[in-house]
């Protein structure tokens, strides 16, 4: 855990993929919505508060791919899960990730014996 960091520090700055807590003071509501989105990443965001209007509030404004809400790292394997920025590139898991591997294709086939062979076979 980290105390006292700015958001121009590195660490505030990249995405760290290990336990690490980094605490950055804010001043209200809207303070912490500017530092929160002032990276270039937003793979997933997290609000901790009592005030459930508040945190929705803030989840709307968060340039997050997820925000978690007085919680962390919870992930459904059928609910899609990626980032904005540069941290969105594609989505993993849910029906996202299976439209993206998926490659549509119509075939019609006609069964009834009385249709014109127009190939002679």
């Amino acid at each position: 855990m980290f105390a006292d960091v700015t958001n121009r520090m590195q660490i505030a700055q990249e995405e760290i993929f290990g336990p690490v807590g980094s605490v950055i003071r804010f001043r209200d509501e809207d303070d912490a919505i500017r530092i929160g989105n002032d990276v270039i990443y937003g793979l997933a965001a997290g609000v901790q508060t009592r005030d459930v209007k508040r945190a929705h509030r803030m989840a709307k404004r968060l340039q997050a791919g997820t925000v978690w809400i007085n919680t962390w790292h919870k992930i459904e394997p059928n609910s899609p899960f990626g980032g904005y920025k540069l941290s969105g590139y594609g989505r993993e898991n849910g029906p996202t990730m299976i439209e993206h591997l998926t490659r549509l294709k119509q075939v019609w086939v006609d069964l009834n014996e009385f249709t014109m062979d127009l190939f002679g076979m």
